[in-house]
């Protein structure tokens, strides 16, 4: 199951807006908060404590799961060990994320805790660490795992080391969080902002790209946004995407038929199962429309990413939607309708034979 997080830095933040935007995530859906105690002190603990109490209180009472970031370092200045999770008990906290590891006995021990509280590991650091801790037959409703983010460009981690690492938790049936970064907040838990995304390709990418392909790889479940405050349109949209199939940005060109507009935006589309590495097709308006016209327009020279209809001239299969995923000559019998985003053009890499998709089309600049 899908989910929606936000992420909290009391002591960092104005605690009313802090409430504020509790309140507006709750009321779009978002389920999960995301807070730390890395930057706890023994010389601030005094005060930071209390506000981070009086926030998670007050989530609690919306039916938020709160996690809250820990190292060995945190262990000491609160003065507890790891195997005693009564302070967190106490705090309210339904899961304490290990951002550093202590111990793969010592990690599966502490998932038997009398409490509930949930363990989750760092996904971001490929290691044997998860093995190791499974090979001491933690209780796996309370394990789970988490990806870092990344304030520093170009410091987050790669695609293909992402993958790897989700991988190897989902191979043990473990719940999967990872991190998305607003384009408007422009505060984290560190000085440096340059952004908080878990993958380094997402960065300065719409919050929806990066979400969209987190679920698509079919390897995170719950989706935080890391950086505070993000508008209220991210908040909003992506409390309508969670549910949605892929839906790419989209603009469509101006000499398209009303028709034309109406197959692209209104019917449903998916990938039909016979695949080509050139197209993906949607068939379904070429038999709804088979008795209506489809000039021939704009039969310009196909690129990666362009929506095409065809045309007139391609007889029985006039009416047909089509994504390119190629360059494609044009012998006139197909319409240029228009063409995704170049920010969710990787997103067809994963829209898999049989998925339903739809468009998102954006107002022209």
């Amino acid at each position: 199951m899908k989910r929606l997080g936000i992420s909290l830095y009391p002591g960092k933040s104005n605690e009313n807006e802090d409430i504020q935007y509790i309140e507006k995530a709750h009321q779009y859906g978002f389920t999960r908060i995301f807070t730390n105690l890395l930057q706890l002190t023994d010389e601030n603990k005094a005060t930071l404590l209390p506000v981070i109490e009086k926030t998670i209180r007050y989530a609690k009472n919306l039916n938020f799961e709160i996690f809250i970031d820990v190292a060995p370092r945190t262990f000491k200045v609160l003065g507890i060990e790891p195997n005693d999770l009564s302070f967190f008990n106490d705090l309210g906290v339904d899961g304490i994320r290990l951002d550093e590891g202590i111990g793969a006995k010592e990690t599966s021990d502490m998932t038997y805790n009398p409490y509930g509280i949930k363990i989750e590991l760092n996904m971001s650091v490929m290691n044997h660490y998860i093995d190791n801790v499974m090979d001491f037959e933690p209780n796996r409703a309370c394990l789970v795992g988490c990806h870092n983010f990344y304030p520093h460009r170009y410091a987050g981690i790669s695609e293909a080391f992402f993958l790897e690492g989700s991988k190897k938790f989902k191979k043990y049936g473990l719940r999967t969080a990872a991190f998305v970064s607003s384009k408007v907040a422009d505060f984290g838990p560190w000085p440096v902002t340059e952004g908080l995304p878990t993958l380094e390709d997402h960065r300065g990418l719409p919050v929806t790209t990066q979400a969209q392909h987190l679920w698509a790889t079919g390897l995170i479940d719950d989706v935080i946004i890391s950086n505070c405050y993000p508008s209220e349109a991210e908040l909003e949209i992506l409390s309508r995407l969670i549910n949605e199939p892929i839906t790419f940005d989209a603009k469509l060109f101006d000499e398209i038929s009303d028709l034309e507009k109406k197959i692209a935006i209104e019917e449903p589309h998916f990938y039909r199962g016979d695949v080509s590495e050139y197209m993906i097709r949607s068939t379904q308006s070429r038999v709804k429309y088979k008795n209506e016209s489809f000039p021939a327009h704009h039969t310009v020279a196909i690129k990666r990413g362009d929506i095409l209809i065809d045309n007139e001239e391609y007889g029985q299969y006039k009416g047909e939607l089509q994504i390119a995923l190629k360059p494609m000559l044009n012998t006139g019998k197909v319409n240029v309708i228009g063409r995704i985003e170049p920010h969710d053009l990787p997103l067809l890499n994963y829209l898999k034979p049989w998925a339903h998709f739809k468009f998102n089309i954006k107002e022209k600049d």
